[in-house]
């Protein structure tokens, strides 16, 4: 018997996908918060506003985020999510979870929460939805404890690194991003559990320029693997997918009736910068003009391979459409080796946050800095000479990367003088 009546929310299971209302209202019958939390939402979308509150900070002793919390503003009406506090617990590197880890989580979340939890967040946590104040210290201590796991980030500061499966179990890792995600983890632990940040400040991993984990849309410094020599070619191999012996994309679009796989229409024509060309029966490359988007690798797996020059590139700046627009990450280090304990990667990450938490506003993404101070000025700060690759529009100006004393003359000029000397 439903505890509340949602037409409105009833209406989302019509669909066909699967709907979260399904899901909230099988977790009901043994969590009686979840109907007050069906009724919450319904009256939301009744009333067209949000009836979740700020209530302040809450958290644990010792960390400033980690736990996001949530307070209805119609306690009286629905009790059981007066406080609805959620939890997020730093993933493993690329997921990887023992289903024991899974058990404990699920077996302490049913006795200390709402039993509801999101696999995973967009920052990449598990994120455990609904608890009260008075239960929070004690899952932490459970989570630290008894299963080895700690709390991600929330608020101004470092999110918890992610990372794509990587090496583990992708042949196209041009580093290892597990490694790199843990070693960051553990060496900004003060940064990721205290804010001290303007904002939030996400890195991910990715091991090629697949980019599995959205890396240049999601994240302020995104380290995508790639590679500094050419491309390895099997020649035997691109007759062979020539031919038809092998399936392209690794028979990804087995069963399309898209006629036999023509290398020129498929392959060569879609490269972006026109570097690939058949001479001979033979595929030729130009690396220098190649670019890793990685389209002809994963046409050929078989047939292509990364160089063995190996490591990563930088790229800063992106974030989702909160203020102004979603921005996709600008490349800043075309290439960095990604060995060790990965300094070269820490430098940068720290020179990012020596400028930004100098010259960055409250509620200001990196990326929004660089945008309104302005890339040049960045590229400075972080000891990068300027690329054409950082100019967006190359011959819109090219004098963007100069400076007035850098002109000779400086950059005013007299029109009526210039005109004498070149009439239209």
């Amino acid at each position: 018997m439903p505890k509340h009546d949602t037409p409105l929310l009833d209406q989302l299971e019509s669909g066909p996908w699967p709907s979260f209302v399904t899901d909230l209202k099988r977790q009901a019958k043994t969590k009686d918060q979840c109907w007050d939390i069906l009724g919450q939402v319904e009256l939301s979308y009744k009333d067209r506003v949000t009836h979740w509150k700020h209530g302040g900070i809450v958290g644990v002793f010792g960390y400033g985020g980690g736990v996001i919390g949530r307070y209805s503003d119609v306690p009286a009406k629905f009790p059981g999510v007066a406080h609805f506090h959620t939890v997020r617990v730093n993933q493993p590197s690329s997921k990887f979870y023992s289903t024991k880890c899974l058990l404990d989580v699920i077996e302490m979340w049913d006795r200390r929460g709402s039993g509801m939890f999101n696999m995973h967040g967009s920052t990449g946590d598990m994120v455990l939805l609904g608890t009260t104040t008075d239960q929070l210290e004690d899952i932490f201590w459970e989570l630290t404890h008894n299963m080895n796991m700690d709390l991600g980030g929330s608020g101004g500061n470092l999110r918890t690194p992610s990372c794509c499966l990587g090496r583990a179990r992708c042949e196209w890792g041009c580093y290892d991003t597990q490694a790199a995600c843990h070693n960051i983890t553990n060496t900004y632990q003060d940064e990721l559990h205290r804010p001290a940040f303007p904002y939030k400040f996400k890195i991910k991993f990715s091991g090629c320029p697949n980019d599995c984990v959205a890396a240049i849309a999601r994240s302020d410094f995104a380290v995508i693997g790639t590679w500094r020599d050419d491309i390895r070619i099997d020649q035997a191999a691109v007759a062979k997918y020539v031919s038809g012996e092998y399936v392209p994309n690794g028979g990804a679009h087995a069963g399309r009736d898209w006629g036999k796989f023509d290398i020129k229409a498929e392959v060569i024509d879609l490269c972006p910068t026109g570097c690939m060309s058949m001479e001979g029966g033979q595929l030729k490359i130009d690396n220098a003009e190649c670019t890793r988007c990685m389209h002809c690798l994963n046409a050929m797996p078989r047939a292509l391979r990364p160089g063995k020059d190996q490591g990563a590139t930088i790229l800063i700046g992106a974030k989702a459409p909160i203020l102004e627009g979603a921005q996709i990450a600008t490349m800043i280090v075309p290439f960095i080796k990604m060995e060790g304990e990965f300094e070269e990667m820490k430098a940068l990450v720290e020179k990012c946050w020596d400028w930004w938490m100098e010259e960055g506003k409250n509620r200001e993404r990196i990326g929004e800095s660089i945008q309104r101070i302005g890339l040049p000025t960045f590229l400075k700060i972080m000891g990068v000479e300027p690329l054409p690759q950082h100019t967006k529009e190359p011959r819109s100006n090219p004098y963007v990367f100069w400076k007035d004393e850098e002109v000779e003359g400086g950059f005013d000029r007299d029109v009526k003088a210039f005109r004498q000397r070149h009439a239209m």
